[in-house]
């Protein structure tokens, strides 16, 4: 059976944090990333499944985005860039992914051509992303994630 509207966050993640919840017993994690140092994080599917509501409400309140908009998501693979892909599911938010290997240049095309309202990324590739930002018109939101602020950037991990 094929339903009519099929969501993954809600009708996949969401299901199994319930079963999850009813379980009260440990259970495999939803995410478990490692980095090279060895720090790792793990989320069970209920600590997905909210963090995840939490960012899809960043979305479409400090960042002013709405089902349909698009938004360029440059980042290498840490935990949040799992959150705004489920985020933007749970949303209707368009997800461009991009490599973190883009130049300036390839940031202002694939805005222009995407009319993303709103990008991601982190202090890494901000600075090429403000030198190309003014050519950018549909360009409204700027988020990034670091531990640092930056001067017209929203800081993802302070609006969480």
């Amino acid at each position: 059976e094929v339903p009519k509207h099929f969501n993954f966050a809600s009708d996949v993640l969401d299901k199994w944090s319930q079963i999850e919840k009813e379980r009260k017993g440990p259970s495999n994690p939803a995410l478990w990333w490692i980095n090279g140092k060895g720090d790792e994080i793990k989320w069970s599917f209920e600590e997905l499944g909210f963090l995840s509501q939490k960012v899809a409400n960043m979305l479409s309140g400090p960042c002013i985005l709405q089902r349909g908009d698009r938004v360029l998501v440059i980042l290498p693979r840490i935990p949040e860039w799992w959150l705004l892909n489920v985020a933007c599911m749970r949303t209707g938010i368009v997800i461009i992914p991009g490599t973190t290997q883009l130049t300036a240049q390839d940031i202002c095309y694939r805005l222009l051509a995407s009319k993303a309202k709103c990008i991601i990324t982190t202090d890494v590739l901000a600075p090429a992303v403000d030198s190309v930002a003014s050519k950018c018109q549909f360009l409204k939101t700027k988020l990034i994630i670091s531990e640092s602020s930056r001067a017209e950037w929203l800081n993802f991990s302070d609006l969480l």
